[in-house]
């Protein structure tokens, strides 16, 4: 039988009086290996370190969370005529979201957010949590979903503002964890919630639809534009298109650089979303692709690579 003894000491042959722990590994009751726990605790806190830089590296994120739909999230009234008031937040992006920024980035005002409307935009965040969502009909429910994201990523940003990307704001469990995304922020029918539950549980299973991902804005440069009016059932197919045309179009989601392809890190983190196979990533850039873009899709046969800029959208 091997059996380990843990925190047996002996004295070090570094200096007199010095005492060092080690684990002893025996076998049949004769010593086989004797570890300097020492040794045990620098590899461990080299892999740390490692961790650590690689999580902090421009671009770099872990990999994206897997669908996992939460079933109570599944209900909803098809029949319902309950339109949710997105007034608060539509005025708010009207005021403070460029729109005609040079770079083709859509940016935020978060500098010059004034109290007044930092108050308001947590009222609309505060009321969005009182609305019984099971009782909406589907298409309700998705544009809900999504504001609710796009309030709560902002407003965070500006509870931490100034900061230079929104990874930095680190409130989530867990040493390795960056950023917000898993940090139960809201209650919404005694159901605590994150934006990781937002994305991941409900938007992404419920609905299937990869144009989410050009919806849902990290406050990112990297990130499709947050569109300077709120989500509604009636705007909803139009504005997913749009937003997916314009990220698609602007280098920061494709960029045709010789022979190769330089891609958003989104067609990476969420490759299921988009057939689970390259092929199936430029068949949907090809569909929102313009006419150079589309052409130069259709005659690809290089290499691709990906990246993301997670630096502030201001």
């Amino acid at each position: 039988m091997r059996r380990l003894r843990n925190k047996s000491r002996i004295p070090s042959r570094q200096g007199r009086g010095k005492w060092i722990f080690y684990t002893t590994v025996e076998h049949g009751g004769v010593v086989k290996k004797v570890v300097d726990n020492r040794t045990v605790l620098k590899k461990l806190c080299q892999w740390t370190l490692l961790a650590a830089v690689w999580l902090s590296s421009p671009g770099q994120a872990a990999a994206a969370p897997a669908p996992d739909l939460w079933r109570i999230w599944l209900q909803s009234e098809p029949n319902s005529i309950t339109r949710v008031d997105h007034a608060l937040w539509d005025g708010f992006l009207k005021k403070y979201v460029i729109a005609n920024h040079p770079s083709g980035i859509y940016r935020v005002h978060y500098a010059q957010v004034s109290k007044e409307d930092r108050t308001t935009l947590q009222r609309y965040v505060h009321d969005m949590q009182q609305v019984v969502v099971t009782r909406l009909n589907r298409n309700e429910q998705k544009a809900y979903w999504v504001n609710l994201y796009n309030a709560l990523t902002v407003q965070l940003v500006l509870e931490h503002y100034p900061v230079k990307s929104i990874r930095d704001i680190n409130i989530s469990p867990g040493i390795f964890s960056k950023g917000p995304w898993q940090k139960k922020l809201l209650t919404i029918q005694a159901e605590t919630l994150s934006l990781d539950d937002i994305e991941h549980r409900i938007l992404r299973p419920i609905w299937k639809d990869n144009r989410i991902h050009y919806a849902v804005n990290c406050a990112s440069l990297g990130c499709p534009n947050l569109l300077p009016e709120a989500f509604s059932t009636e705007k909803m197919e139009a504005q997913l298109d749009r937003s997916a045309r314009d990220f698609i179009n602007h280098p920061r989601g494709v960029a045709v650089e010789g022979k190769n392809l330089k891609l958003s890190k989104i067609y990476d983190w969420f490759n299921e979303d988009f057939s689970g196979s390259s092929d199936g990533v430029i068949q949907h850039l090809s569909a929102f692709a313009a006419p150079d873009l589309a052409r130069a899709l259709a005659n690809f046969r290089g290499k691709i690579t990906y990246d993301y800029d997670w630096r502030l959208n201001e």
